[in-house]
C-alpha cells in the first residue's frame, strides 16, 4: 500500500517518517519525497493512528487525487532544486510532465486553483532559497551558483533574486543574518 504524504520535502522528513513508521510497527517498503510503500493494507482505523503521529512533525496523510498531484508538482521542483548536483537549466513544463504524466497546462491549472502562486513561481521561489544556501555557504562564486542554477546570466540571476528578496545578492551574502525559509513554508 502507498501514503502519500504532504510536507515531506528532504532527506530528514524521510528519516522521520520511517522512524514513526517503524514505532508503529511498519516496516516501509520504500519511501520516497512524498511517498511511502509498506506491504500492509490500512484500515481507516491505521490510517487514522498514522496520520496522528506524522500530524506530531508537521506531515498530513493525502488521501485525494488533486491534492496529491500538487504534492508531487512541489517535490518534483524541490528535489530538482535542492537535490540535483547538475546545472537545473530545464523546460520545466516537459519535465513535469515527463515525470507526472499528465498534460502541463492541466497541472499548471490544477496547482494555480489551490495555491496563491503558479507552479513557475513555485519554481523561482524555490530557486531562490537555494541561492540564498549558496551564498550563506560561500563556496562557490555568483557566476558559479548562476551556472548550477540554470540562468541565462548573473544580471538575471541578481534582477529576479532582487525582485523576490528585496536585497542583492551581495547585500545579502554580507548582513549574514539568517533569511533563509524552511522548505516547506515556501
Amino acid at each position: 500500500m502507498r501514503l502519500h504524504i504532504k510536507n515531506m520535502v528532504c532527506d530528514r522528513c524521510k528519516l522521520v517518517v520511517k522512524n514513526e513508521l517503524e514505532k508503529l510497527g511498519y516496516t516501509p517498503k520504500q519511501i520516497v519525497l512524498g511517498e511511502v510503500s509498506i506491504n500492509k493494507v490500512l484500515s481507516e482505523q491505521e490510517k487514522a493512528i498514522i496520520e496522528n503521529a506524522l500530524r506530531n512533525f508537521g506531515f498530513e496523510l493525502i488521501d485525494d487525487k488533486n491534492s496529491w498531484i500538487i504534492e508531487q508538482i512541489k517535490n518534483l521542483i524541490i528535489d530538482l532544486v535542492h537535490y540535483s548536483e547538475k546545472n537545473i537549466k530545464i523546460n520545466l513544463s516537459e519535465y513535469l510532465e515527463s515525470k507526472i504524466h499528465k498534460d502541463y497546462t492541466y497541472l499548471s491549472n490544477l496547482f494555480s486553483e489551490s495555491q496563491v502562486f503558479t507552479i513557475e513561481k513555485y519554481y523561482i521561489r524555490q530557486k531562490i532559497e537555494r541561492v540564498k544556501e549558496l551564498l550563506v555557504y560561500d563556496e562557490l562564486t555568483l557566476s558559479e551558483i548562476s551556472y548550477r542554477m540554470g540562468y541565462s546570466s548573473v544580471a538575471y540571476l541578481s534582477s529576479q533574486f532582487k525582485k523576490v528578496t528585496g536585497l542583492t545578492p551581495g547585500h545579502f551574502k554580507k548582513i549574514k543574518t539568517n533569511k533563509r525559509r524552511s522548505l516547506d513554508k515556501l
